[in-house]
């Protein structure tokens, strides 16, 4: 039989942390201390200290288990190995905690220096893109792809060409809509829907043209005729009421040059704008109209830059990045790795003496480890379910889990 002095010695044994925690966790809090030095000694100490506690308390209850487990030996010296990474881990958090302020000094140095470098960059984007644009368009001119002089050329003579209509027609325009409303019409207020109105005039002409162009090659006879009556009709159109005024505008001048006796007559009248008409459209046709209108066309169809020519057949897109673009790409992907970074500089050091604290009361339990330390990546904090198959699953211990692996 055991006296009481042994049973007081066994029973000291077993509750042996409760002798220091108070203690040790007083000094871990500062509660007496100066404000600076308690703030320390909680961010420094106080976790430590209650893993130390934690696992004394674990220890205690493993030990009094080894009468009734079964592999002693190997159970012990994993105790042991237990204890070892709490030590790392402990170490892993002073170094952590150094590592993760010089983390963020070169974290607000690098940041500090990524904005300014932004703006700097992006000032010079701003200042630059002119001249990118200019090259950008050289490129696209004078290499295979879309042809961007002839689409031009096509645009912005049919603007002056409407321009040019629309200062003829406004007179005419004016007093024809005064008299049909009875009412006094100013100028300005028809110019811009007349512009309007030409300007459509003079696309919709080019664009009989291109569909004209496409019957010959097929050279399929009916539409042929078709497209023929519909391009002279827009012939007649254009030229009784817009190419008859500059015929009309050159009477005086014939006129001049024949001795005031000069009638040109309605027939002379339409058969000069006729011939106008014909030559204008055949120059610009055959100069650039020819390229662009089709490119002009498929915008206006909707289905995008796409032509058939120097590629060969091959639908060629406009498709112009700025290089900017790109640069704030890279530097987000940039971030985001630095932020996993930072995350576990402050994640890490921590959440290891955790584990390790939970790791004692898990060897208790199964004889086994739930996670493995120390933490190299994210996958091995947020993933804990292979872990808790392992140690409760067809593992029945680390010897077993070796023996099997």
């Amino acid at each position: 039989m055991f006296d009481t002095s042994t049973w007081m010695t066994v029973v000291s044994l077993i509750f042996f942390p409760s002798y220091f925690q108070g203690p040790l966790l007083n000094f871990a809090w500062g509660a007496h201390d100066p404000e600076m030095i308690a703030m320390a000694k909680r961010i420094f100490i106080l976790l430590p200290c209650c893993a130390l506690i934690a696992a004394c308390w674990a220890t205690t209850v493993a030990l009094i288990s080894v009468i009734v487990r079964q592999n002693r030996r190997e159970f012990i010296t994993y105790l042991f190995v237990t204890w070892w990474d709490m030590g790392k881990c402990i170490l892993s958090f002073w170094g952590g905690c150094f590592k993760f302020c010089m983390f963020a000094i070169h974290s607000v140095f690098l940041f500090s220096r990524l904005i300014v470098v932004g703006l700097l960059v992006f000032i010079s984007d701003i200042l630059s893109a002119p001249f990118k644009v200019v090259q950008v368009a050289g490129a696209s001119a004078f290499g295979a792809g879309l042809p961007w002089i002839a689409i031009l050329l096509t645009l912005g003579w049919t603007l002056l060409e409407a321009t040019i209509f629309t200062f003829v027609t406004t007179g005419l325009v004016t007093d024809t809509l005064s008299s049909v409303s009875g009412m006094t019409i100013s100028p300005r207020a028809i110019r811009f829907p007349l512009f309007g109105f030409m300007l459509f005039i003079v696309l919709g002409s080019y664009s009989v043209l291109l569909t004209l162009g496409d019957a010959l090659k097929t050279r399929n006879v009916t539409t042929i005729v078709k497209i023929a009556v519909v391009e002279v009709i827009a012939m007649m159109v254009e030229v009784i009421f817009l190419y008859r005024e500059f015929v009309d505008a050159l009477v005086p001048w014939f006129a001049q040059h024949s001795g005031g006796n000069f009638s040109l007559g309605i027939t002379g009248t339409l058969a000069i704008a006729s011939f106008t008409w014909m030559g204008i459209r055949s120059m610009s046709w055959f100069l650039f109209a020819q390229a662009g209108t089709p490119v002009i066309m498929s915008v206006i169809g909707g289905r995008g830059f796409a032509t058939k020519g120097a590629g060969g057949g091959k639908d060629i897109s406009f498709d112009m990045k700025l290089k900017s673009i790109e640069r704030m790409k890279t530097e987000m992907k940039w971030i985001i790795e630095y932020g996993d970074n930072f995350l576990g500089a402050f994640l890490f050091p921590p959440l290891q003496i955790v584990a390790a604290t939970i790791n004692f009361f898990v060897l208790v339990i199964t004889s086994d480890h739930l996670f493995e330390i120390p933490f190299t990546d994210f996958k091995s904090i947020y993933t804990t379910r292979p872990s808790l198959r392992r140690v409760t699953g067809t593992s029945r211990g680390i010897f077993n889990d070796k023996k099997s692996a």
